[in-house]
């Protein structure tokens, strides 16, 4: 009996230590759900560790050497002249992000149909244009350009702040991921120099890239998750009122502020009237969550109501067709650019201040011009 006691005391030990701890598919469902530790989001390390343009060799391998045909991995490689490696089956992974290469069976890849218009291109914007579309294939680096597009890059410092806030990138992964995303911008002509700044040029609503809009609002949803907007809630817009700018409240602005849930106030048609005009703007811009400024031509009145803004500490979202007219203690802001010749560009406008809009409703600190202490 003794023995018997001595044996049964340990198991019960050991049954009660395995209760008390969490169970396996109570941790699989916490990583499923995404979140770690405090709840925090845990990081996607799913982008791709390669620019597009270095993804290429192998699937044109296949194309080459094997016609086309699916293969096995060490099979591909072998046809583009190297042996199987890790580091080759990492950069395999990346073609298929990407969209380069595809699964059609367990353990074989395929190159598609966008490798073939990359490296054998029917006429001059073929592979320009099948290197745009691989940027909106490929998972977090789709996640920035859509953040960026229409916008100057921010300094280095800056871009990796909101790799590792907003997209959830790892600190001793951002660097890795902020230098694949500018490489394969390069690679796809997504950057232009303007001034001595990088700005991310807006492809989306082309005829080239097919499904544009209808990812451009899945983006928003992902952007809105946690967003919590009322039917009351309003966003001010401080423009001009003489066409043609002073039209784009209702092509534009209006719009994009009824996409992102907000109502849409501006102060011709909504707040002048009789009384104290200054008041009326005044108590329009300080109940608003958020506020719109177009900076074209640099309007008094609109940098009158933008300076209000200022002091109530109010986020805005700057719009600009040039950057000349954005005021300089202004432009450490995030600033979208639009171009009128672009024929998409209202398309384009609509969908990028919705989409900041929310940004600034989800980080009201990152869209407010000067946050406490400065200015």
């Amino acid at each position: 009996m003794p023995e018997t006691e001595e044996l049964t005391e340990p198991k019960k030990q050991t049954e009660s230590a395995r209760n008390s701890r969490p169970k396996r598919s109570a941790r699989r469902k916490r990583n499923k759900s995404g979140h770690g530790r405090g709840g925090r989001p845990t990081a996607t390390l799913s982008f791709p560790k390669h620019a597009v343009s270095k993804c290429v060799r192998i699937p044109q391998a296949i194309l080459d050497q094997n016609a086309g045909n699916q293969c096995t991995d060490k099979e591909a490689t072998k046809f583009a002249g190297m042996a199987y490696t890790g580091q080759l089956g990492v950069e395999i992974s990346s073609g298929i992000k990407y969209g380069l290469l595809e699964r059609p069976s367990p353990g074989h890849v395929k190159p598609t149909d966008l490798t073939r218009r990359i490296v054998r291109p029917q006429k001059a914007t073929d592979k320009r244009d099948a290197m745009r579309e691989a940027v909106l294939n490929a998972p977090g680096i789709s996640d920035a350009y859509k953040h960026y597009r229409g916008e100057h890059l921010p300094d280095l410092p800056f871009l990796k702040n909101t790799v590792r806030d907003t997209f959830h990138i790892p600190e001793d992964k951002a660097d890795e991921f902020v230098t694949v995303f500018i490489e394969t911008l390069k690679d796809a002509e997504l950057l232009e120099d303007v001034g001595g700044k990088q700005r991310v040029l807006d492809v989306t609503h082309t005829a080239d890239v097919e499904g544009t809009s209808a990812s451009a609002d899945e983006h928003l949803k992902k952007v809105s998750k946690g967003v919590s907007v009322q039917s009351t809630d309003t966003c001010f817009v401080m423009m001009p009122f003489a066409d043609p700018l002073g039209g784009y409240y209702a092509s534009v602005y209006e719009p994009a502020i009824k996409k992102a849930g907000l109502k849409a106030v501006r102060a011709d048609a909504d707040i002048y009237g009789t009384g104290k005009i200054i008041d009326q703007i005044w108590s329009g811009i300080n109940s608003a969550k958020v506020l719109v400024a177009e900076l074209t031509k640099r309007n008094p009145n609109v940098l009158y109501e933008l300076g209000l803004a200022h002091a109530l500490k109010k986020p805005v979202v700057l719009v600009s067709s040039n950057e000349e007219d954005v005021p300089f203690d202004v432009k450490h802001v995030r600033v979208i650019y639009y171009d009128v010749n672009d024929p998409f560009w209202g398309s384009k406008l609509i969908d990028k201040v919705a989409e900041n809009i929310v940004s600034a409703l989800k980080n009201p600190k990152e869209a407010m011009l000067f946050r406490d202490g400065e200015g």
